[in-house]
């Protein structure tokens, strides 16, 4: 791969701070409740999950205008879990795709499917997480 452009943040920890190389992120890191914290920061789930959805929806319109459709009104909503699995803890990802009228159906779901095999976040995930696409 030719990167045309690489993000650095650093952070020390799930109840710490991650801050961004040119300092536009500087969030407090804290766990959430439901992990046992006081939840009075931000999580690497949600940051997941801001991530995924606005890449997969800036993906959608690329691939909305090679398949000549209109993808203005369309919102994703990515939710990122966290949970036990058979070697410690592992991600899984519901991804909400809400499409306007004139996208419903098989139009809007050949739309989701493409977006999926050609957005940066579903490509790193594949494979690795179940990622799930819900159609609403």
């Amino acid at each position: 791969m030719d990167a045309l452009y690489t993000a650095a943040a650093t952070a020390n920890g799930r109840e710490g701070r991650a801050v961004s190389s040119d300092g536009r992120i500087d969030l407090a890191l804290a766990l959430p409740p439901a992990l046992g914290g006081n939840g009075e920061g931000t999580n690497p789930e949600q940051l997941f999950a801001a991530g995924y959805a606005a890449c997969f929806a800036s993906a959608m319109s690329s691939v909305g205008r090679e398949m000549k459709l209109d993808t203005k009104d369309v919102a994703v909503t990515a939710e990122v879990s966290i949970g036990k699995d058979d070697t410690g803890f592992g991600l899984a990802v519901v991804m909400r795709v809400e499409l306007p009228e004139a996208l419903e159906g098989e139009t809007g779901r050949r739309l989701v499917e493409a977006t999926h095999a050609y957005c940066p976040y579903s490509k790193a995930t594949r494979g690795n997480i179940d990622v799930q696409l819900v159609i609403e």
